[in-house]
């Protein structure tokens, strides 16, 4: 097995957790939970804000779900340079967290949103990792694989 198909596996795996998180026990502090919020909590106070927020919640694990079955489908039939260019798209897609939400989640989390504090960079660090684990399987890819 090629190690664009073990990453590939190893992140629909973990994104997979996430999934069943988010479904399952969404107010929880761990992986991506919004338990981390703390406007979480207090969407609690008001029925028609905590049904949008379990809205957008229940939303996103759909969309993360839908990236799962398409990994499978690609790790499953794709050839060697769909995952390659997969693996690209991937890149290039978490990337844009660094666009919109790291400064959403720095901003609320100077301001005392976040709980525990200092979990923007925590996550900034998470998220920064899968580029690089990615980026590496490609250099790695290229050189043992072509």
């Amino acid at each position: 097995m090629d190690i664009l198909s073990i990453v590939l596996m190893a992140f629909g795996f973990l994104e997979l957790l996430n999934v069943l998180m988010l479904y399952l026990t969404p107010g929880t502090r761990r992986g991506n939970g919004v338990g981390v919020f703390t406007a979480y909590e207090k969407s609690k106070s008001d029925p028609e804000v905590h049904a949008l927020v379990n809205y957008l919640v229940n939303w996103v694990a759909g969309t993360k779900l839908i990236f799962i079955v398409l990994l499978i489908g690609i790790i499953i039939t794709g050839s060697d340079s769909i995952k390659f260019f997969s693996v690209i798209a991937l890149i290039f897609s978490i990337l844009t967290f660094f666009s919109r939400l790291y400064p959403a989640i720095k901003q609320m989390d100077a301001a005392g949103q976040i709980n525990p504090r200092g979990y923007s960079k925590t996550l900034g660090i998470m998220i920064a990792s899968f580029v690089g684990v990615f980026a590496l399987s490609l250099i790695c890819y290229l050189i043992f694989w072509m």
